[in-house]
């Protein structure tokens, strides 16, 4: 059907309506209103929590922006794009959006440089026992035994998982001098369409000593110092660290886990630690939120835990990557361009 013959109401007719569920600020959202195919609308937004937003607010709008889509998902009849600010994207899941051909983005890159920073702290706190030097502190002691005085430099590392965090960890680790072992369920190559903070990562793939496939596992884990989950949580993946796994990493080996706390089994974790299967580790995902304060991972002292910020909304360029992402991604959705992070059907589905 022709164009009305007043070109104003041809524009409306072409608009987005966006729904911006997260913080921002003025200089957001001018730069998002000067596309004149996009017509802004924002919640008030206080902190990352599922709720219900307003249906009139939500009914007809076509593109959404939010940590978590609202509980009275149902209602948004026009959805065709949803952008989460987090790398991961469990929230997703249950709303059928393959079937509603609802496209999804998540927010990978925009936590890759702290969590790889995290990473790289924990393994040098755990080489050099830091939770046993400042327990010496506290209690008075000056003394200044082998363990106190590691390096990282020349140790190898595992990174299970080569998305963007593992990219920026392998980027720092090599920087170091460490030996670099890579393992994902993709082959290792040059990322394209995802979303990279200029100047980090390994774009093109280069970085690894060496990589594998899962069927080789068990060469993967056998003879590491480190080994480092960067992967995301899925159906398939979950408790994918379990006896077998912990058993084949060499007893003086410790376990990073800065991804999510159920890729690890509980118990399994729990057991090797208890028999020294492994040296230790660094957990900034658990298995329930809050951790109790009585969980036994917290009584081992080869063990530190903290609060699951190594990357968070808090971090200092968290909105301005969410929001580069997301402005990149409104301009290339009405230019029918590919977007930034588009998760695929499979993802969508949990597998």
């Amino acid at each position: 059907m022709p164009c009305p013959e007043n070109p104003f109401l041809c524009k409306r007719k072409k608009m987005k309506k966006v729904v911006i569920d997260l913080w921002s600020n003025p200089q957001v959202l001018k730069k998002l209103k000067s596309n004149p195919e996009l017509q802004i609308e924002c919640t008030d937004f206080t902190q990352e929590s599922k709720r219900p937003l307003p249906v009139d607010m939500i009914k007809d709008a076509n593109i959404l922006l939010c940590a978590f889509p609202p509980d009275n998902f149902a209602e948004m009849k026009k959805i065709e794009l949803i952008q989460v600010c987090s790398a991961g994207y469990t929230q997703l899941y249950g709303l059928d959006l393959v079937n509603k051909k609802v496209r999804a983005c998540n927010g990978r890159g925009v936590f890759d440089t702290p969590i790889a920073e995290w990473n790289i702290a924990m393994m040098i706190n755990l080489a050099r026992d830091l939770r046993g030097m400042i327990r010496n502190q506290e209690d008075g002691l000056f003394t200044a035994p082998a363990q106190f005085q590691n390096e990282i430099g020349g140790k190898t590392v595992g990174i299970w998982g080569y998305g963007g965090i593992g990219r920026q960890t392998a980027r720092l680790c090599k920087m170091l001098s460490m030996t670099v072992r890579v393992m994902d369920v993709v082959p290792i190559g040059p990322q394209k369409n995802v979303y990279i903070v200029p100047g980090t990562g390994d774009p093109e793939g280069k970085l690894p000593d060496k990589t594998y496939t899962p069927e080789q596992k068990k060469e993967f884990l056998t003879g590491l110092d480190f080994l480092i989950l960067t992967m995301p949580l899925t159906k398939k993946n979950e408790g994918i660290i379990g006896e077998n796994e912990l058993n084949t990493l060499p007893p003086h080996a410790y376990l990073l886990n800065p991804a999510r706390g159920p890729l690890v089994h509980e118990q399994a974790l729990l057991n090797a630690l208890r028999k020294g299967t492994i040296a230790g580790a660094a957990l900034d995902t658990h298995w329930y939120y809050p951790l109790p304060a009585d969980h036994a991972i917290r009584r081992f002292p080869n063990v530190i835990i903290t609060p699951h910020i190594s990357g968070s909304a808090l971090s200092p360029n968290f909105l301005t990557r969410v929001y580069d992402i997301f402005t990149q991604n409104c301009e290339r959705f009405v230019a029918n361009k590919p977007l930034l992070n588009e998760l695929s059907e499979a993802q969508l589905n949990g597998q």
